[in-house]
């Protein structure tokens, strides 16, 4: 159990791994993570979220699935991550804005799910080998700009994944390589304003 009255700042290279079970870590303000840092923030095993899930880990990093243990993460401020390697977003309260701005990693794929963000989600001029922005609900906006995706991620087919999220305002994606939103028939995202750019077709 971790309580931080005010930020965190993830430093250049440094890596802030807040993704074993059981935890509650609570941030009073902000956190920043610098340029070819990694994040990660929040689990939750497939017996609590299905083929959403992000696995946890216990404090040796073995990895198990008990629907009773995950985690639970709450950051009051914004999170903002410029440059990072890698960021995993998963399973955790936002009380402001995610914002994602370069940064990526040929070898580990990208998450952003199952989150509550109550401002807008920023992604743009990513460059890694997969990113999927999946089952979260996000107050304001949602907007995708210049991903570009490498070829080394067997699941990549060329796409960003923007799949079953609930958004208060509106949707916009532009420069991606495609947009895909799942695999489930009829399953999309609830749009409260308008879905624009490449994603125009992923709203209901």
């Amino acid at each position: 159990v971790v309580k931080v009255t005010g930020d965190i700042t993830v430093r250049k290279g440094a890596v802030l791994d807040a993704q074993s079970s059981p935890s509650t870590i609570t941030v009073g303000r902000d956190v920043n993570a610098a340029r070819g840092s990694t994040l990660g923030l929040g689990c939750q095993p497939a017996a609590v979220t299905g083929n959403s899930a992000h696995p946890c880990v216990d404090a040796e990093g073995n990895p198990f699935d008990d629907p009773t243990v995950f985690s639970t993460i709450t950051v009051k401020g914004h999170v903002t991550a410029l440059g990072a390697e890698v960021v995993l977003i998963n399973g955790i309260t936002i009380g402001r804005s995610l914002t994602i701005v370069g940064g990526g990693s040929p070898e580990i794929p990208w998450s952003v799910k199952n989150n509550t963000i109550k401002g807008d989600l920023w992604t743009s001029h990513l460059v890694t080998n997969w990113y999927g922005v999946l089952f979260n609900k996000v107050g304001k906006n949602v907007t995708l700009l210049n991903i570009k995706l490498t070829e080394d991620h067997p699941d990549a087919a060329g796409v960003v994944y923007v799949v079953q999220n609930k958004i208060g305002r509106n949707l916009f994606c532009k420069g991606l390589p495609g947009v895909s939103g799942g695999f489930v028939p009829g399953a999309v995202n609830t749009v409260g304003g308008k879905a624009l750019g490449q994603c125009s077709g992923l709203a209901g």
